[in-house]
């Protein structure tokens, strides 16, 4: 049984992992989000509750009780 979206937020890798626990990390959010990599800079869109940044591979993810807001997205590392 999960946690739902309580629980700790705060490092990114925990979020990916979450999403992917729930079965979340290939379906598409509500609404895309524009990212701004926290890596290499380069501006993409979100579509899925975990995507990778498609210049340097920096890996995102959020919560679907949290994708209505860019603020919210974690990175967890490149590659991850």
């Amino acid at each position: 049984m999960h946690d739902g979206c309580t629980g700790p937020s705060a490092d990114g890798q925990m979020v990916v992992n979450k999403v992917r626990m729930m079965g979340f990390h290939l379906q598409p959010m509500p609404f895309p989000l524009e990212i701004n990599c926290s890596e290499c800079e380069n501006a993409f869109q979100m579509v899925n509750f975990e995507a990778a940044c498609p210049e340097c591979g920096m890996v995102y993810g959020v919560t679907p009780c949290s994708a209505d807001n860019a603020a919210n997205v974690k990175a967890a590392g490149i590659g991850f």
